[in-house]
């Protein structure tokens, strides 16, 4: 049989350490378990002697070493609890244990190379057991596995529920649950509903609608439903944070056991780093919509579900526009007034988030990146995790282990990548050339490894021609190395992604692949050497510098470069088919160049793979506000298509408003089309003025420290924050801001005001708006047509200078 892996757990046991994982197949979940595992770390053979004399723990030399090249012994514990008791005497001894801080369930399958799914065959004799807790669960003991490409078909539970606002002295109160549910049946998607309320059993409800007495029956009831339902996975927007901690309080303040898992025990809470929470649930998966988005790279001005619905699918919440940024009172009086209008608002969030990751296919993409990293459904991050997961088998295969954190070369800091001076102005035709996942293509040409930096710096002295030289005396074997293997069948695996239009796989991939420089880069990697940074970034520097002389020794003008791309300045004015053909000439060029000098310097194989990207027939590098010099990672376009391009500007800024977005992103346009501008600008500036942009006044910014924390730097978003606090305190309600956050907020006559202490009367103060949001948005590109906004509003200023 096949299973792909929904949840792996370890624990103590009468037998020692046990590993317990949750499969789904075709045939519906299946639990296999692995009784009588031992944990293993490493230790220097030279100090097995000063490990503590405890029952359960034993040593065994092995013919492995560490990076330093000492020799090293495995150190196995048949109870976790032994080894984190082991771990905490070895620091009071200085006594160094590598790799002890790897999951066992994850080493458990890492070194049989087992991501994402497995074939599992149980044994011939005794092949299950039966658990003797309250609801018996049957697990495979100790099956045969093997690594599986299965790609599972998964129950998707979206799931919501909709409370009181809580209040300085009163937690939430529960509503209702809301479930909006999806899977394949015979190649049908089928999707169901349900909804359970707290209200009169009695009253008329549609079928999907369930009223409740209590809390408690309603509790019980949903626990019947998920046991019924069987989903494999629990999706939702901020669902651990609010959703599963609320109704895990509920259900314990109502003594109800909350069984929404697929064994015995109630689905339980823990606290991680950095406020992070973590949901034991085995057998299911709980992933969040906003932390799987953010994951694949999505970025979005607002994560409120909202914002998100109506940028990805045109559509929002079940409730009037006027009321979403008031939720708490406008579910407060529809749970009191009209409770089947707030039941379509509690399904419709749920259907929502369906919608989301039907759109985005962002489940899928888990999927990939599961079979690719190990990494469970519900993993966040989880970058350095995921190297690990690849490289430590492949080195342990190779005769070493890894080293801890803090022992790698950190004498030099590894610059970032290079971003070159730019040449600001308006420019006609300008081409954009770029480097295809440079800093990977780096590392693949160049063979740079962890451990091929150990072999090299060992086999320089006798051996040089074995070595390609890096940066700061760092030396890669040439054929001792495991990463540019990695990167180059990641690289296959996404060519073959893109020519079966499989996005899911392709962005997967190129996030991991992205993500090694970072990894090596890291002081959080036990990998971390800044030798190995500073090769790739250094690298990299050279490479785009070296390429932007190339192409001004043709005749051609690099007006900007920023990492893996320079801005090329063809000076003449082209036709569009004649700017392709300058870029494609440039493009082959440029391959052609790189392949030869790698091969004359270093006698390697370049994997260096220039592009031709983008021709902007206008084109925009600005100044630095208040300076003639160049900015950077900052410049606007207009393409081939027409399609208008901002980076970095204000118009794609979510700390401006939407008013200098919209002046910015027409003004640009009318002057790239050669439009008259001035009108458009004075019509604005006048409705501004008379109150006819006050939607688009509205500012948002984070709020990243607990308000009483902000004591002599008062910014305005904090000042306004301080103010709505008061407004909350009076209707004995508890601020949203108190512990960070986002606030929109809007410059008044009496300052920073947040929109929900605002009302029609409200005096806004449009001068703010004219100088600190009109005028450097306008300003940023009138200074290349020799004039100003105050030019425009007062021409007769000049004539008194």
């Amino acid at each position: 049989m096949h299973g792909f892996i929904l949840s792996e757990q370890w624990l103590d046991t009468d037998q020692g350490l046990t590993l317990r994982y949750w499969l789904s197949t075709d045939k519906g979940p299946v639990p296999i378990e692995f009784p009588k595992q031992e944990t293993v770390c490493f230790c220097p053979q030279s100090r097995v002697s000063e490990l503590p004399d405890w029952p359960g723990l034993r040593t065994q030399a092995l013919d492995l070493k560490h990076f330093s090249g000492q020799a090293v012994s495995a150190v196995y514990c048949e109870r976790y609890a032994l080894h984190l008791q082991l771990r905490n005497q070895a620091q009071s001894l200085n006594l160094p244990l590598w790799e002890a801080e790897i999951k066992p369930s994850s080493r458990f399958l890492m070194e049989r190379y087992i991501t994402g799914a497995m074939q599992f065959q149980p044994p011939t004799s005794s092949s299950t057991a039966i658990s003797k807790n309250a609801h018996a669960t049957e697990y495979i003991i100790h099956p045969k596995i093997a690594p599986s490409q299965y790609q599972p078909n998964l129950k998707v539970c979206s799931m919501d529920i909709e409370t009181s606002m809580p209040s300085k002295t009163q937690k939430e109160k529960l509503y209702s649950i809301g479930f909006a549910t999806q899977w394949l049946h015979q190649g049908e998607t089928i999707r169901e509903k349900r909804v359970f309320m707290l209200g009169d059993p009695s009253a008329p409800h549609p079928a999907w609608l369930q009223f409740f007495k209590n809390v408690k029956s309603l509790l019980l009831a949903a626990n019947e439903y998920v046991q019924q339902l069987d989903p494999d996975v629990f999706i939702g927007w901020n669902v651990i944070k609010f959703d599963f901690t609320v109704l895990e309080r509920v259900y314990r303040e109502h003594g109800v056991n909350f069984h929404w898992s697929r064994e015995a025990k109630g689905v339980q809470l823990r606290e991680g780093q950095n406020n992070l929470i973590f949901v034991d649930i085995p057998g299911r998966v709980i992933v969040d919509g906003i932390d799987a988005l953010r994951n694949a790279t999505y970025s979005f001005e607002s994560f409120s579900l909202e914002f998100v619905s109506q940028a990805l699918l045109g559509t929002g919440k079940a409730i009037d526009k006027k009321d979403v940024n008031n939720r708490g009172q406008a579910i407060t009086d529809l749970f009191s007034l009209d409770k089947q209008a707030l039941a379509k608002y509690n399904v419709k969030d749920c259907e929502l988030v369906l919608d989301i990751f039907d759109h985005t296919q962002i489940l899928q993409y888990l999927i990939q990146r599961s079979f690719l990293t190990g990494h469970l459904l519900d993993r966040v991050g989880g970058s350095v995790a995921a190297f690990e997961f690849l490289y430590l088998p492949k080195l342990h295969r190779a005769g070493y282990v890894a080293p801890n954190l803090g022992e790698g070369f950190d004498a030099i800091k590894a610059p970032g990548g290079f971003v070159m001076d730019s040449a600001p102005g308006l420019y006609d035709d300008v081409l954009v050339l770029d480097f295809k996942s440079l800093y990977p293509s780096i590392i693949r040409t160049f063979k740079i490894d962890p451990m091929g930096l150990i072999e090299g710096l060992n086999t320089y002295e006798n051996n040089p021609e074995q070595c390609i030289p890096g940066f700061h005396d760092a030396q890669f074997h040439r054929q001792h190395h495991f990463l540019p293997t990695i990167i180059e069948e990641l690289w296959a695996e996404r060519d073959v992604a893109k020519k079966q239009n499989n996005a899911a796989t392709s962005q997967a991939i190129k996030i991991i692949m992205n993500s090694f420089y970072g990894i090596l880069g890291s002081t959080g990697c036990r990998f971390f050497d800044a030798r190995l940074a500073s090769s790739i970034t250094e690298r990299g520097h050279e490479i785009i510098q070296d390429s932007a002389k190339w192409i001004n020794e043709k005749g051609y003008q690099v007006i900007y470069g920023d990492t893996d791309s320079v801005f090329v300045y063809l000076k003449n004015q082209y036709s569009i088919n004649e700017a392709k053909k300058v870029g494609l000439t440039l493009q082959q060029g440029l391959n052609t160049y790189w392949k030869n000098r790698l091969k004359d310097d270093f006698n390697i194989e370049s994997h260096l793979e220039i592009e031709f990207e983008n021709h902007y027939r206008k084109f925009l590098m600005p100044t630095i506000r208040g300076s003639e010099l160049g900015s950077k990672k900052r410049y606007a376009g207009l393409k081939n298509n027409d399609e208008m391009v901002f980076k970095g500007l204000e118009a794609v800024r979510s700390d401006w408003t939407l008013f200098a977005k919209e002046v910015q992103t027409e003004l640009y346009t009318r002057i790239f089309h050669d439009q008259d501008y001035i009108e458009y600008l004075m019509a604005e500036l006048t409705a501004l003025q008379q109150g006819q942009r006050d939607e688009s006044l509205v500012y948002k910014k984070r709020i990243r420290k607990p308000l009483h924390t902000y004591v002599k730097n008062i910014p305005p978003q904090i000042q306004a924050a301080k103010k709505a606090s008061e407004f909350y305190s009076k209707q004995n309600l508890n601020s949203p801001y108190e512990h960070g956050g986002w606030i929109e907020y809007i410059i008044t006559m009496q300052g920073p005001t947040a929109i929900e202490c605002i009302n029609q009367h409200t005096p806004i103060n449009y001068e703010h708006y004219i100088q600190k949001q009109m005028a450097p948005v306008i300003d940023s590109i009138l200074y290349f047509l020799g004039s100003s906004f105050d030019q425009l509003i007062n021409p007769q200023r000049d004539i008194f200078h």
